[in-house]
């Protein structure tokens, strides 16, 4: 890919914005990136791989699955370009992939490993700035959710439950779990569950499947 197409591509991407164009072209000329291709349909990154690199999707559309610790749960989205896949996973404690992203569409990727992110972090003040208010960003909102009130009513509790296991309060998403499971995580009876799912549907919020939920716009239960 020839430097002025790298250029161009940097501009979409938080970690590169407020960047000047001489710093730009330095990036795009002497920090090593590769390019990969992945077709429609093929897996990315599995969960539990570990991160050696920033993964930059230039363009496509991704599937991510999120399993539970216990792998009695998970949820599916989509992500479109321009999107970083877990930055976060790059540095820290557990430095491993949480979900797995397969591609929707044929999909484009630069890769930057983790000895030119350093690089980068080193030399130029923009990025390192980008990076750390993206982390502490993430980490802020973390620990707003644990001191948010707890919703009163049991649909409330359900969609705050959807929304703290979704990567993004927007787009659709595809819960697989069990009624007995949901019940358990808002602390209510299956029974009463059911009810408040089965009203949700008729709202026209969620579509209802055996072991499966589906939210067409996750922004309309936040309405």
């Amino acid at each position: 890919m020839a430097t002025l197409q790298i250029y161009d591509r940097l501009l979409q991407f938080p970690l590169f914005q407020g960047m000047s164009r001489d710093d730009l072209e330095i990036v795009a000329g002497h920090i090593r990136f590769g390019f990969h291709k992945v077709a429609a349909g093929r897996q990315v990154i599995q969960a539990g791989a570990p991160c050696v690199n920033l993964c930059f999707l230039i363009n496509g559309t991704l599937r991510t699955v999120t399993p539970s610790d216990d792998n009695r749960y998970s949820v599916v989205e989509q992500m479109s370009s321009p999107y970083i896949l877990q930055q976060e996973a790059i540095f820290g404690y557990h430095q491993r992939y949480t979900h797995s992203f397969y591609a929707l569409t044929d999909s484009n990727f630069l890769t930057l490993e983790k000895e030119e992110v350093l690089r980068l972090t080193e030399d130029f003040l923009v990025f390192r700035l980008n990076l750390m208010n993206h982390l502490a960003t993430q980490s802020q909102k973390l620990i707003q959710a644990q001191w948010q009130h707890c919703p009163e009513t049991l649909q409330g509790r359900i969609v705050r439950f959807f929304v703290q296991h979704t990567l993004q309060p927007f787009g659709p998403k595809t819960f697989y779990i069990l009624m007995e499971r949901l019940a358990e995580e808002v602390n209510d009876r299956r029974l009463n569950v059911s009810h408040v799912l089965n009203r949700m549907q008729a709202s026209g919020l969620i579509v209802l499947h055996r072991g499966r939920i589906e939210i067409p716009q996750m922004e309309r239960l936040l309405m």
